[in-house]
């Protein structure tokens, strides 16, 4: 039996267009600043959970990871790391934040396919301005019938949002993140669609649901066409 959605929702960042990669290149800059002051082997690890602390307090983006990587390379260094590595990363943060859009294969063609299905969303959490330019620049924004950017993503959030369209019940999120995407939609009552991306930050790793009849995972946005067709 297929699951013809009311409407569906799509993820922006390393769904849409790649975002991950950005971080992780900021991240091995990181680690060569830091390189010359201290012999650190879990300087990822301690960046991590520097990140995980502040989500509560700085919520997603780039904003939060530069202020987690600030206050990890006070701690590593006993508060001795230097003013010039701070500029530095405060630098590479507005790098990313003015990182030119690389859309993802078929990402155009996916959402045009999904809009001859009802009404589409995108559903994004991060920064707010920076994630309004990246809409922006990725020139998908008049395909979207609404743009939703969230603290978190949540089964109560996703319930809010899906509410003017028939319900979540109803409702349809296509992404890369199995925590935030996959699962939470799911537990709304709707249907959950992973669309693997080669890069996973840890904080965004989750076990799939892979015998829920609400779940279905394709092997990139190509294959969206076929599998939306295939469910009516």
């Amino acid at each position: 039996m297929g699951f013809d959605p009311a409407c569906i929702g799509f993820d922006a960042d390393d769904t849409l267009w790649h975002n991950e990669r950005v971080f992780q290149l900021t991240q091995a800059r990181f680690a060569e600043l830091l390189a010359p002051h201290v012999d650190m082997p879990d300087l990822d690890a301690r960046l991590l959970a520097a990140e995980r602390r502040n989500i509560g307090h700085y919520g997603f983006g780039v904003k939060g990871f530069v202020l987690s990587m600030i206050e990890t390379a006070l701690e590593v260094t006993e508060n001795q790391v230097p003013g010039a590595i701070i500029s530095d990363l405060i630098a590479a943060g507005q790098e990313m934040l003015a990182h030119p859009i690389d859309l993802l294969p078929h990402a155009e063609e996916a959402v045009a396919v999904a809009r001859e299905h009802g009404p589409v969303l995108l559903i994004t959490k991060g920064d707010l301005l920076d994630q309004e330019r990246k809409l922006a620049q990725s020139g998908l924004g008049d395909l979207f019938d609404g743009v939703e950017i969230v603290s978190d993503k949540t089964p109560s959030v996703y319930a809010r949002i899906f509410a003017a369209h028939g319900g979540a019940g109803r409702g349809m999120m296509i992404g890369n993140s199995m925590k935030s995407d996959v699962r939470p939609m799911i537990d709304a009552g709707g249907f959950g669609v992973f669309v693997p991306h080669d890069l996973v930050w840890d904080l965004e790793a989750a076990d799939a649901p892979h015998a829920h009849p609400r779940y279905a995972a394709l092997p990139d946005l190509g294959a969206l066409p076929d599998f939306l067709h295939g469910q009516r």
